[in-house]
């Protein structure tokens, strides 16, 4: 056996002999829930009967039950449903005379939303920093990162299995963040509100709604403005800001370096500052609270909006034409290709 194999299993040991429930069959759960069981660990899935995930869990060969039974044959249980079910699967999971470990992979529910835990459980946080695509396509090879954290510790080993389910579950032994569950849920929320999600898809209808408002094509807006943003973002991703930089055309980087600054003024700083007030407050958690509480009429809205906006007719063009993203290898560029 190979070093870094040696190293990979001593790395999951403080898992060894533990059976894994999986909570939530989704793109992470399926990805984690392979990754554990080719990892040797006993691995079962958690789903409603007769739904599309049991029936998907069963061709991928693990045994299913319903999530209250999982407290009764798993040591450990990771829960990888959305947010809002959490409190109601903990609950059932309560009275479960075998499990002493709970892994969730976002930190929102026990920040903001004190679900009913035991005072047997370990609770821990494993949030792999990319989708179950990607965790399990890259695997073993360390290529994702993972925030990692303790909200409850009573095994005295709490911090010791969330490095080894992190590892286990596909994430890299060379990067795991350590971080505490406020820290992890008030970034994760800034960072999809201000950057990844909105900040991202507002800035990108902005500059096409500004191009076809004075005439250019929305198709050629489009590419432009959305389309060739994955390359940017691969760059960033591999290289960093500044690598970003070195490796963009001379006009493109000037146009970077003089105009960025002055789209993100004062004002989009105090908004910014604004949205992270919100987040830590509660007041964020207290409104979507409320939005789930009611049917999520304000995002069925608001969505709807967004699927009527002309962009996406545009959109729809362009994706017709190409069915891949702007290609060209980012390591391969340089400043003036």
């Amino acid at each position: 056996m190979r070093q870094d194999a040696i190293g990979w299993a001593d790395a999951i040991s403080p898992l060894t002999g533990l059976t894994i429930g999986i909570l939530g069959y989704g793109n992470q759960g399926r990805a984690q829930a392979r990754n554990l069981r080719d990892a040797g660990f006993t691995v079962r899935v958690g789903a409603r009967p007769a739904g599309a995930s049991e029936e998907e869990a069963i061709r991928d060969g693990f045994p299913c039950g319903t999530p209250d039974s999982l407290g009764s044959t798993c040591d450990l249980i990771s829960l990888l449903t959305p947010d809002p079910t959490h409190g109601p699967l903990l609950e059932g999971l309560l009275p479960g005379p075998r499990v002493r470990t709970i892994v969730v992979a976002h930190g929102y529910s026990l920040r903001f939303d004190s679900p009913p835990l035991s005072e047997i459980w370990d609770v821990i946080l494993v949030a792999p920093s990319g989708p179950g695509t990607a965790l399990r396509r890259d695997g073993r090879r360390g290529d994702i990162p993972a925030i990692i954290a303790v909200h409850q510790e009573r095994s005295g080993r709490a911090w010791d299995r969330a490095r080894a389910y992190a590892v286990a579950c596909g994430c890299s032994p060379r990067a795991l963040l350590t971080s505490t569950i406020e820290e992890e849920a008030e970034v994760d929320l800034f960072g999809e509100q201000a950057v990844l999600c909105g900040g991202l898809a507002a800035l990108v209808v902005a500059a096409w709604e500004t191009l076809v408002a004075r005439g250019y094509d929305p198709a050629i807006a489009y590419l432009e403005c959305v389309h060739q943003i994955g390359l940017t973002s691969d760059m960033i991703t591999r290289f960093g800001v500044a690598g970003m930089r070195e490796k963009i055309r001379s006009v493109a980087l000037f146009g970077d370096l003089t105009r960025g600054p002055r789209l993100i003024g004062p004002q989009i700083r105090e908004a910014l500052a604004d949205i992270l007030d919100e987040i830590r407050s509660g007041s964020f958690a207290e409104e979507f609270h409320r939005e789930v509480e009611a049917g999520y009429p304000r995002s069925s809205e608001l969505l709807e909006e967004s699927r009527r906006h002309p962009v996406e007719e545009a959109g729809a063009h362009v994706r017709g034409l190409s069915l891949r993203s702007p290609g060209a290898d980012p390591s391969k560029s340089s400043p003036e290709s």
